[in-house]
């Protein structure tokens, strides 16, 4: 029985330094800039095109999309880029309004504070859009 446990100690130590596959690199950059592809793709949504004509509920994809965007705005504006901090704060208050009016429940597009708050992302996202196709592509 000791040889048997022995010989499994063995090995699995000689097994122990070897990878499965490659490993993976260490620093350096994480690709491409990711947040003018994810513009690109939110500005091609019905919710952005056409937001007085869409279902708010139909909207709460995109508008938790948007939500993470901010993010991703509020990182690329720095502290060197107030103007675009400040629309990542606007992308905010937007999410912040569709749902606090609980948007995500309202299936008829009209003129309430839902379809405002899905217009005001849209435009907030158009101003967004237009200062980062300006910028230099980072990564």
């Amino acid at each position: 029985m000791a040889a048997i446990g022995g010989a499994l100690v063995l090995l699995l130590s000689a097994c122990g330094g070897h990878e499965a596959g490659p490993t993976p690199k260490q620093g350096g950059s994480a690709g491409p800039d990711a947040l003018p592809v994810k513009l690109n793709a939110l500005t091609a949504d019905q919710c952005f095109l056409s937001p007085d004509q869409q279902s708010p509920k139909g909207c709460e994809k995109y508008v938790t999309e948007i939500g993470n965007t901010a993010a991703q705005v509020r990182a690329r504006a720095g502290v060197k880029n107030v103007p675009l901090g400040q629309l990542a704060d606007q992308l905010d208050k937007g999410v912040k309004a569709y749902r606090d009016n609980t948007c995500n429940t309202v299936g008829t597009p009209g003129n309430g504070p839902c379809t405002r708050a899905v217009s005001d992302i849209a435009a907030t996202l158009t101003a967004i859009k237009s200062s980062v196709d300006s910028q230099p592509p980072t990564g």
